[in-house]
C-alpha cells in the first residue's frame, strides 16, 4: 500500500534557462550511471530524476526497495499522470548544460520538450538483457533487483512506462556491450558534438 499525501503545486521550471539539456534514457543496467559520470567530467549539470523519486519515497517513510519505489513511482503516475516526475524535476534543472538522468516514458519527454524546446536531446543507451542482468548482480545499491524474476519485472514495469519508445525515438543511441573505455569514448564524443 502507498501511502496518500496532498498534492504538491504545480512546480514552476529553474529561472535560468539551460543552453543544452540532454535527457538520457534505458533500461536498467544499460549504462546510465557511465554517461552521468562522463558528462559531469565535462562540466554539464546532473540532474536524477531517480533522486526526485527516491526523495519523494524517504518523505513519505517508506522502504528503499525497488518494490517499495517503484510501486510509489508507479502510483504517483496513475494518480497524477504519466509526466508527473518530469514535472517535479523541472525545478531542478539549472542553466548552462544539463543532463538529466532518468527518463522513462513519452509523457515525461512531452513535458520536457514542452519545456526545453530545441535545446532538448534524447540519449539512449542500450545493452542486452544478459549483460544488463550481470551488471545488476554486481551493483551495490538499495533498489537493486538480484533475481532474475525480479529482474525481469522490473523490465516489465518500465516498459509498461513507456521506456521503450522513447528508447527507440531517442536523437542519439549508444549500445553498450564492449568495454567501459569504449563506452566513456563514445559518450565523450556525443557530449562535445551535441554542445559544439
Amino acid at each position: 500500500m502507498v501511502a496518500r499525501r496532498r498534492i504538491r503545486p504545480r512546480p514552476r521550471p529553474a529561472r535560468t534557462s539551460p543552453k543544452i539539456v540532454v535527457c538520457v534514457t534505458g533500461m536498467p543496467a544499460a549504462g546510465k550511471e557511465e554517461i552521468v559520470k562522463v558528462a559531469r567530467r565535462l562540466g554539464f549539470s546532473i540532474v536524477r530524476m531517480g533522486d526526485v523519486v527516491r526523495d519523494e519515497a524517504r518523505a513519505l517513510g517508506l522502504a528503499s526497495t525497488d518494490h517499495a519505489i517503484g510501486g510509489m513511482a508507479h502510483q504517483e503516475r496513475v494518480e497524477h499522470g504519466f509526466g508527473i516526475w518530469a514535472e517535479r524535476t523541472l525545478p531542478r534543472v539549472p542553466g548552462g548544460r544539463v543532463l538529466i538522468d532518468g527518463l522513462r516514458g513519452r509523457a515525461e519527454l512531452d513535458v520536457y520538450r514542452r519545456a526545453f524546446g530545441e535545446r532538448l536531446v534524447v540519449l539512449a543507451v542500450h545493452a542486452s538483457p544478459g549483460t544488463r542482468f550481470g551488471r545488476v548482480v554486481r551493483r551495490d545499491r538499495s533498489d537493486t533487483t538480484a533475481s532474475r524474476e525480479a529482474f525481469v519485472a522490473r523490465d516489465e514495469r518500465e516498459l509498461g512506462w513507456g521506456l521503450g519508445d522513447t528508447i527507440a525515438t531517442a536523437e542519439v543511441l549508444l549500445v553498450n556491450e564492449g568495454t567501459l573505455p569504449e563506452l566513456r569514448r563514445a559518450v565523450r564524443d556525443v557530449l562535445e558534438h551535441l554542445d559544439g
